[in-house]
């Protein structure tokens, strides 16, 4: 006997089926197993275990897991799979940097140059967009290449801007079809940035600047670089050279910088301190910055002061046009005696002029402060953190800091500041990254993504050494990242960036002499749209759960100041790691978890920026 559910297709059909009722139902089967293959290929994959925790080694093949099921069930079960993938942002928002809207500052009411300062407090609610690279926009060209050839389309720069500029830094860039071509290296160029360099180093005594890291000079805060041929020239001597300007809607000076793979971010003197520690710099230089040093009580050059080392150099190069026919040296004379009294204030020595060019050299004696003159800037009580974006103080920092060492004591290797950290913790760290670096880098290759995905093998030679140059590394504790990208000698710098709520490690990834930062990730970071090749999140998404940060936020600034065809790795706990995969899908990054299969609760996420052509 039939029952009642069983007689309804015969009470609407008839006794035998029809063939068409059949078919459909046959079709609907095989689109059921489709979709739960589809599925099924973009999830976890295994990894064989390592002697190191979290860190996989030693494999060449990643195979496919059940785990998958659950995590596409345990993603639709929290609703993510249903959210709306978000779309491109207009034309006009093709290099929005938040936090810097000059006009709505001004009418706010800053002035005297606060209105072009980071407010981020003015930006209000972000529109949830990706922002989209400009129509003719190109890959930039790989290191070293790119250093000296970048696409023209790709900056917000006009030719009529380019051919009206008449600096010295702009001199060495030639415009041509659709790129700009730097030729600062070919040696013809009488007032050249070769020439410049060994002028600087003989004015401190070195016989020619490849003597600059025997002397101590490792680090550079290069403030208003130009077009960044003094910092590319300084890169080749294995310096590290960190540009620094203000924000600029046309023609940036940070933004040509980072599209020539040179280090770079948006920071000026104008009211508030820069996220650097007491005592970062080996050398403080400016080239026609637009600086008027004098200003605002000192201010300017004390905050110089608070980033610069003991013994280290501050070098100003002013301006040679003298339109009015007087003296040079009555002009300068003039221009330079207050600068001059006030730097005797805070134990400066001007130690060489030439041409147009003076270098200071801060005291080593920390005793010189308390035998100055009356009416010298005051002494700080100095806290163990890093400012964050605070007001400018009047007062002298790093005096009673165990970080006052002289660069010149320095000359035989960096200074590590242990200090105030446990030495096994910090040996134990680079060890883990020398680790997880060559497994890293094996995973840069879009095979990942695919449904049966392998590692590059002796038949697929792994991604090249100069594959990413801009790296920034969002969480980087010791920069143990950064050191094992320059053991394995990949062609890259790294932007170590520490939370402002986690463990302060920033002054011993500057002693390191390594780029670095102290940012919040609540807040947009002080760079342009598409100006890094990797972004690095170790850890991060846990330190941020408690925050008042939304990571839908989080991951459009990371869209933002990544580049097209850019990799994202995460690591982290599973559910962090489960949150990420879904966010990444909504804003159209290839994505795969990478399963450690070590025991832990640890996972990767390897995501790419699409390359969207509209």
């Amino acid at each position: 006997m039939r029952s009642p559910w069983f007689s309804k297709p015969f009470a609407i059909f008839g006794p035998r089926l029809p063939i068409s009722w059949l078919l459909l139902c046959f079709v609907c089967v095989l689109g059921l197993i489709a979709i739960l293959g589809s599925t099924s290929s973009s999830a976890f994959d295994s990894v064989t275990p390592t002697p190191v925790p979290d860190i996989y080694s030693n494999y060449r093949r990643l195979k496919e897991q059940a785990a998958v099921d659950y995590l596409e069930l345990r993603t639709l079960s929290i609703g993510a799979g249903r959210q709306r993938e978000l779309g491109l942002c207009g034309r006009e928002k093709e290099n929005y940097v938040p936090c810097y809207n000059v006009s709505a500052n001004f009418f706010t009411g800053f002035k005297d140059g606060e209105e072009f300062d980071r407010h981020c407090e003015m930006s209000g609610l972000r529109e949830r967009c990706l922002v989209r690279p400009p129509k003719d926009y190109k890959i930039p060209l790989r290191w070293p290449a790119g250093r000296d050839v970048i696409w023209s389309a790709n900056l917000k720069i006009t030719k009529d801007q380019f051919l009206s500029s008449g600096s010295m830094t702009k001199r060495l860039m030639l415009l041509e079809e659709n790129q700009f071509a730097f030729h600062s290296e070919d040696g013809l160029i009488f007032d050249g940035v070769k020439d410049y360099s060994r002028q600087v180093a003989e004015m401190i005594g070195l016989g020619s600047d490849t003597e600059f890291l025997q002397a101590g000079v490792q680090t550079v805060l290069d403030i208003g670089c130009g077009f960044g041929s003094f910092g590319a020239h300084l890169v080749s001597l294995k310096l590290m050279s960190l540009c620094i300007a203000a924000y600029e809607a046309t023609g940036s000076q940070v933004q040509i910088a980072l599209e020539r793979g040179l280090p770079a971010m948006i920071g000026n003197f104008i009211s508030r301190q820069l996220p650097y520690p007491s005592l970062s710099f080996d050398m403080v230089h400016c080239a026609q910055c637009g600086i008027v040093w004098d200003e605002k009580d000192g201010m300017f050059l004390i905050e110089v002061d608070r980033v610069l080392k003991p013994g280290g150099y501050f070098v100003l190069t002013s301006p040679a046009s003298n339109p009015h026919g007087s003296s040079l040296s009555t002009k300068k004379r003039s221009t330079l005696t207050p600068i001059e009294e006030f730097t005797e204030k805070i134990c400066w020595s001007l130690i060489a002029q030439q041409d147009e060019t003076f270098i200071w050299q801060k005291t080593v004696d920390v005793y010189c402060y308390k035998s100055r003159k009356h009416g010298a800037p005051a002494l700080c009580n100095d806290g163990h953190n890093t400012p964050y974006y605070q007001p400018l103080v009047s007062c002298i920092s790093g005096t009673t800091s165990n970080r006052w060492i002289p660069i010149q004591n320095r000359s035989c290797g960096p200074h590590l500041s242990l200090a105030e950290l446990e030495p096994e913790d910090f040996f134990e760290d680079s060890q883990v990254w020398r680790s997880a670096l060559r497994n890293y880098w094996s995973l840069l290759s879009p095979i990942i993504f695919s449904d049966h995905p392998k590692r590059p093998g002796d038949e697929d030679p792994t991604p090249p050494f100069n594959m990413v140059r801009n790296v920034m590394d969002m969480n980087a504790q010791y920069g143990g990242l950064n050191a094992a990208m320059l053991e394995e000698k990949k062609l890259v710098w790294v932007m170590n960036v520490v939370p402002v709520r986690a463990p302060n490690t920033l002054p011993l990834i500057l002693d390191r002499g390594f780029a670095g930062v102290v940012h919040d990730w609540c807040d947009p970071f002080p760079t342009y749209p598409r100006t890094y090749d990797m972004l690095h999140a170790s850890g991060l998404l846990s330190h941020l759960s408690s925050e008042r940060c939304s990571m839908m936020d989080l991951f459009l600034e990371m869209d933002r100041i990544l580049r097209p065809e850019g990799w994202v790795i995460f690591s982290d706990k599973s559910g962090a790691i489960e949150m990420a995969r879904a966010l990444s899908m909504q804003i159209h990054w290839e994505a795969r978890v990478i399963d450690l299969d070590n025991g832990s609760d640890q996972r990767l996420l390897v995501c790419q920026k699409p390359f969207v052509k509209k």
